[in-house]
């Protein structure tokens, strides 16, 4: 069987298998994966990309190297000695083809830093959130889905370029920061609320006394406090 029809089959059987219901795991990562790119949607089908290649190695390895320029030697190496997973596979030669750079640069440049994930690594390289070149390595998921012959479910921000396709919101994660940031003041806040509530609480309990010690005291009866010290 020739590449070509290789390629042809896989892609068929891939088809096959998300029509079983495949694409519907899309929405959760697998074992091993943590992309960490700044944008939900991205995080998904890279997951996702690490899912299918991982049954359809053959299809993938061919994806990048024939649309992504990478070489076959550094794909097979980067999956099969270094363990890397498909999907950062993809990622870093996804980003290169949007550099104009090789794919073993952006290779390089994730082995030297990548503490904080691709996210870190992509704006490093000046491939930022919200820029076009972002928004071209987005959109550069559904030609290869389309190649796979696999579903896949964009974005609100490419339902602009691929208005036919189905679409839904994918919530924007924050960084480790911003998410620790907003955990410290969700607990300040409680415990400001507990203060509050607990202040409230014992003027609610002074007042009552104070009528209580009044109404006492209109008709002639000791106060409690009264009592009790006699």
């Amino acid at each position: 069987m020739t590449d070509k029809l290789k390629t042809r089959f896989f892609a068929l059987a891939a088809s096959v298998a998300a029509l079983l219901g495949t694409s519907a795991q899309a929405q959760e990562l697998p074992a091993g994966s943590d992309p960490r790119s700044g944008d939900a949607w991205v995080d998904v089908w890279l997951g996702d990309i690490s899912r299918y290649a991982t049954r359809y190695r053959e299809p993938f390895v061919d994806e990048m190297v024939r649309y992504y320029g990478a070489p076959r030697e550094l794909v097979g190496d980067l999956l099969d000695q270094r363990r890397w997973t498909p999907g950062d596979v993809y990622y870093a030669c996804a980003i290169a083809q949007v550099l104009g750079r090789p794919c073993r640069y952006v290779v390089d440049e994730w082995d030297r830093e990548h503490g904080q994930g691709w996210g870190e690594v992509a704006q490093r390289l000046g491939v930022k959130p919200g820029s076009a070149e972002f928004h071209r390595l987005k959109r550069g998921f559904v030609p290869t889905y389309d190649r796979w012959g696999r579903p896949i479910t964009i974005d609100t921000e490419l339902h602009r370029d691929f208005p036919n396709r189905p679409y839904r919101d994918y919530p924007s994660p924050k960084a480790p920061a911003a998410a620790k940031a907003d955990k410290g003041k969700d607990e300040k806040g409680k415990a400001e609320k507990g203060k509050a509530e607990a202040a409230k609480a014992k003027g609610a309990a002074g007042k009552s006394r104070a009528a209580a010690e009044g109404t006492a005291k209109r008709q002639g009866k000791p106060a409690s406090g009264a009592a009790k010290r006699d």
